[in-house]
């Protein structure tokens, strides 16, 4: 595969990181991943390794505050800067392709950006994969919730721990000493960030009847950071008819990096297919990419 990485301009002049997974083989359609607090686009190499040899094209970006993205660590000025920046991010993407599917995949914090911006822009989006959705209640102590409202205006970039547990994410030990290990990572949200954040998940939650795009979502049903019934109250909400939901027994918060990550993503390439192969009635059969200038990094499989 191809691997490249490089940079595009987001929301206020904010030059972001990104790095995309490219198949030797002819490309079937492109998953765009947004990643969750704390975390990176480097995180998903299971996904990688598993979805590039069944020929999909996989983009990831850090976002604003994360990863090798630059702004301060878990802060937002407004949720419409994460907006834009997915936007832009899939525009760059359009830009370089043609005639190809996009699937964009929201992990965690990730899935409400990604489901805010199905709503506004439903004809940018074949289909929407939702893992781990911090929808309802998130597990985050109600004093830093109480102190992040009660800053926002005055000291929006007051930052604090989130105080999520490392070990709520995996039942992998390898994973959890991967994390603890990684200089990417971080812990952090801001006063702002905790404010926006909140605003924009009642605002998906209320807006569940607009949707307009076919959705999959996958939860673990030992997840205590976004516990799934949030995810479920969601679902129940859409009434768009192409829907599915997924619930993993005994899964944890990071689904894709858990011990079973395998029935994760028999049960994605599965729904991929079926969409893939008449499901939505309106995608290409052909799907092209050209690569960027950038010099690419080629690693073997």
């Amino acid at each position: 595969m191809t691997h490249i990485e490089g940079t595009f301009i987001g929301a206020g002049g904010l030059n972001l990181y990104y790095q995309s997974w490219l198949p030797q083989t002819q490309v079937r359609a492109i998953i765009a991943i947004v990643h969750g607090l704390g975390a990176h686009s480097g995180l998903f190499n299971n996904a990688v390794q598993h979805l590039i040899p069944q020929g999909y094209a996989i983009y990831a970006f850090d976002l604003r505050g994360h990863g090798r993205s630059p702004g301060q660590r878990g802060h937002i000025n407004a949720w419409a800067e994460f907006r834009e920046d997915l936007h832009t991010f899939l525009m760059r993407i359009q830009e370089r392709t043609t005639g190809c599917a996009c699937f964009v995949w929201g992990h965690s914090l990730g899935a409400v950006i990604a489901l805010d911006y199905a709503l506004h822009f439903p004809e940018s989006v074949q289909g929407l994969i939702l893992t781990a959705p911090a929808l309802g209640k998130v597990k985050v102590p109600a004093f830093k919730i109480a102190l992040g409202r009660m800053f926002s205006r005055v000291w929006p970039r007051f930052s604090l721990k989130v105080g999520i547990k490392r070990v709520a994410s995996s039942r992998d030990p390898i994973v959890l000493a991967a994390h603890v290990q990684d200089p990417l990572r971080h812990e952090y949200g801001s006063a702002r960030l905790a404010t926006e954040f909140f605003a924009a998940q009642k605002w998906v939650q209320t807006h569940a009847t607009d949707l307009q795009v076919p959705l999959l979502i996958l939860h673990g049903s030992a997840d205590s950071v976004t516990p799934p019934e949030g995810s479920l109250a969601f679902f129940e909400q859409v009434t768009f008819p192409d829907k599915e939901r997924y619930v993993y027994q005994g899964d944890y918060h990071d689904l894709d990096l858990d011990i079973n990550y395998q029935d994760v993503f028999a049960d994605l390439e599965n729904w991929l297919e079926r969409h893939l192969n008449g499901g939505i009635n309106h995608l290409p059969v052909v799907c092209q990419i050209k690569t960027p200038s950038l010099q690419p990094k080629t690693i073997n499989m």
